[in-house]
């Protein structure tokens, strides 16, 4: 028993008065243990040992989720500088982000515009993307429903030749006759008191093959078609498309060669509610645009 033991239990040790008084001899009484165990009625506090695990253990989780979350930090931060070193490369695979491919090079917008379209990208694989998801979201836009519009677009997107070629059929495309069945009239204008809506919003973009001076890249978008109003007999439907881009370094700019067009990927709808009619006009009015970097 140590000497902190017997300090702390006053009625284990004692001299005794009746025979062993002066000879430096103790008699050990015991107490019962039904009044509390060994040692007597009062308890002695237990064993730190089983405290001292549980404190050892919590230190050991918080040390793990530290270093899982600087090594989390660390992969952003690298992802996000291979990114933006990419960005600065003309060519090649070198430092594309391949655990985040949606990770934002960091490259700020550009300051230009071409007929109120982004224009002046960069002359690498995050100017492409750029390019390629803002023009996107031009050719699904209201003008394309319209002569004179779509004509600057064309201009302002795509290759001279490109352009000059697609006009004639992107006019038979939108024909009277589409425009009769989307509600709208000859001029593309939806009925007095209802919006005509089309928008596309780009989810994401993939440079699939780059050479410098040509690129082909994909854009994942959600579209929005249709007309808002109490009368309408085609409302605002919603769309998940992929469109395809040939780009060309023409001019200082990236411009379309050619585009293709294919379903998908389609998330599950969720169980959102539908928007009134009033509620897509007023919206459509309210809220801008973006101008997209990659």
């Amino acid at each position: 028993m140590s000497l902190g033991d017997g300090q702390g239990d006053s009625d284990t040790t004692r001299p005794d008065d009746g025979g062993y008084g002066g000879t430096g001899q103790t008699r050990t009484r015991y107490h019962d243990q039904d009044n509390g165990g060994l040692y007597g009625g009062a308890r002695r506090p237990k064993s730190s040992r089983g405290t001292v695990t549980a404190v050892g253990v919590v230190v050991l989780l918080i040390a793990a989720i530290a270093f899982a979350n600087r090594g989390g930090d660390d992969s952003s931060t690298s992802s996000s500088a291979t990114a933006g070193s990419s960005a600065g490369s003309d060519s090649g695979n070198a430092g594309q982000p391949d655990a985040a491919p949606t990770t934002a090079s960091g490259e700020q917008p550009v300051g230009t515009k071409v007929a109120n379209i982004p224009s002046g990208f960069a002359h690498n694989r995050q100017g492409v993307q750029s390019a390629a998801a803002n023009y996107a979201v031009s050719l699904g836009s209201t003008g394309m429903f319209k002569k004179d519009s779509r004509d600057k677009i064309l201009d302002a997107l795509f290759t001279a030749e490109a352009g000059a070629k697609l006009k004639a059929p992107l006019d038979r495309t939108y024909s009277a006759s589409l425009l009769t069945r989307l509600g709208l009239d000859a001029n593309g204008n939806a009925p007095e008191g209802s919006t005509f809506v089309s928008r596309v919003t780009p989810v994401g973009t993939k440079v699939v093959a780059y050479g410098g001076a040509t690129a082909t890249v994909e854009v994942w978008y959600l579209g929005l078609t249709g007309i808002a109003g109490e009368t309408s007999t085609d409302p605002v439907t919603s769309s998940w498309k992929t469109w395809t881009y040939d780009m060309r370094w023409s001019n200082d700019d990236w411009k379309i060669v050619s585009y293709s067009e294919k379903d998908g990927p389609t998330p599950v709808p969720g169980d959102d509610r539908a928007a009134a009619s009033d509620e897509i006009s007023k919206a459509i009015d309210e809220y801008g645009g973006f101008t997209y970097a990659r």
